[in-house]
């Protein structure tokens, strides 16, 4: 394998955990319902699905740990926000913060474990086509479902009845109440979606990326899914454009690191979100306005009891 092979081949990794849990948050948010717990749902769902694939040595358990992780910790922000109304940035924050924390308490005793790589799915004959084979028909199938992903979640918000009604309660929540939709649960359903898959992505962090885990390793990952999600507008085409692009930034600067071209390592480390910044700011002047998520964030829907 050739450097610039290894390169390529480390820039999907990298962005493959951006790309799944930025894709669960572009489906909570189109309902309405901006959740920035990201961060702790994605270091839930590593330090559960590392605890449990070890314990039970078992990689599918740990992604269905990791999964099921992410998931309560979206069903008690939906408890939060839905049931009894509290602020959605206040209600995130809180389950950011608590995710840091009990990560920290689950994982202590994992910590210096290791769990052995995933086998790639190797596509005969296909995967020797130098550079492009081993790009696209040699990878682990978490890169392959978040392609797929990508495409259903697409299909599902542009070319079917249930997406549309999401995206109609997104929009404006009062009117698709008065219309008989149902407000509640659709929400709901969503932003349980978003927190799977976040605890896949932490999930994906920890036995794929790293392969062990240690307190806070997402590192802001959950962040940079969120502010994919605006960079790409609320589309899934362009959330998968984001992820890989911020996925190269951090496997390049690593690269620039190990150069040592005289620039501080912090400096270098800060530039995959510096970019990330710059990405927002033009993309907030080339739309004239300050850029914020379809339907009304600021204030939570109460549904009709």
């Amino acid at each position: 394998m050739t450097t610039f092979e290894a390169i390529l081949l480390t820039i999907v990794t990298a962005s493959t955990p951006l790309l799944i849990a930025a894709l669960g948050e572009l489906v909570t948010e189109r309902s309405g319902v901006l959740n920035l717990g990201v961060e702790g749902m994605m270091v839930m769902g590593a330090a559960c699905s590392f605890a449990a694939a070890v314990t039970f040595d078992s990689t599918l358990l740990g992604v269905a740990a990791g999964m099921l992780a992410g998931a309560l910790m979206a069903a008690l922000f939906a408890l939060l926000v839905l049931g009894f109304a509290a602020n959605q940035t206040g209600s995130g924050l809180a389950l950011t913060i608590l995710g840091l924390g009990l990560s920290g308490l689950i994982g202590a005793p994992f910590v210096g474990a290791r769990r052995d790589p995933i086998a790639p799915v190797d596509i005969p004959v296909l995967s020797d086509i130098p550079i492009v084979g081993r790009l696209f028909f040699e990878q682990d199938l978490f890169v392959y479902a978040s392609i797929v992903l990508t495409v259903l979640v697409g299909l599902y918000l542009m070319r079917t009845r249930s997406g549309l009604t999401l995206r109609s309660i997104g929009e404006n929540h009062t009117s698709a109440n008065a219309l008989g939709l149902p407000v509640w649960r659709v929400r709901f359903w969503a932003i349980l979606f978003g927190g799977a898959c976040a605890g896949l992505a932490g999930a994906y962090l920890a036995l794929v990326y790293t392969r062990f885990w240690s307190p806070g390793m997402t590192a802001g990952r959950g962040w940079i899914a969120l502010a994919l999600v605006v960079f790409a507008a609320w589309r899934p085409g362009w959330v998968l454009v984001g992820a890989y692009i911020f996925g190269a930034a951090t496997v390049l600067q690593l690269h620039a690191q190990a150069a040592q071209f005289g620039v501080p390592s912090q400096v270098l480390s800060a530039v995959p979100y510096l970019a990330t910044i710059i990405a927002l700011l033009l993309l907030s002047i080339r739309h004239g306005r300050a850029i914020g998520a379809p339907g009304s964030l600021g204030a939570p829907f109460v549904p009709d009891r």
